[in-house]
């Protein structure tokens, strides 16, 4: 009995082992519109993960890039409001992208 025990310990532990064990975490993103003509977006993960260096980027309806950079420390990011229409992209790769139209900006 110890033998099968040990045994299928062993097995369960080596299972553990060489499997890859992937969490799964949605990429989140809002943008709102604040005073002076400003745009705030705040960033992060369903994990609860910062999204500190995410690369957001502001686009023109032609995909020309208007503004790029980086969430900040507290996971948000700040522009002037573009005076075309755009959206914005939270990339934070790996499938972990968030696509804000202007018309979704609260």
């Amino acid at each position: 009995m110890k033998a099968e025990l040990s045994a299928a310990l062993a097995s369960l532990i080596f299972g553990l082992a060489v499997s890859p064990v992937a969490v799964a975490h949605n990429a989140i993103c809002n943008c709102y519109e604040e005073p002076d003509n400003q745009v705030l977006c705040e960033g992060g993960f369903s994990d609860g993960a910062s999204a500190e260096g995410v690369d957001i980027r502001v686009l023109d309806d032609r995909e020309r890039v208007l503004l790029e950079g980086k969430m900040d420390a507290d996971s948000i990011f700040t522009f002037d409001r573009p005076d075309v229409f755009f959206h914005v992209i939270f990339d934070a790769g790996d499938n972990h992208r968030v696509v804000i139209y202007e018309d979704e900006i609260e």
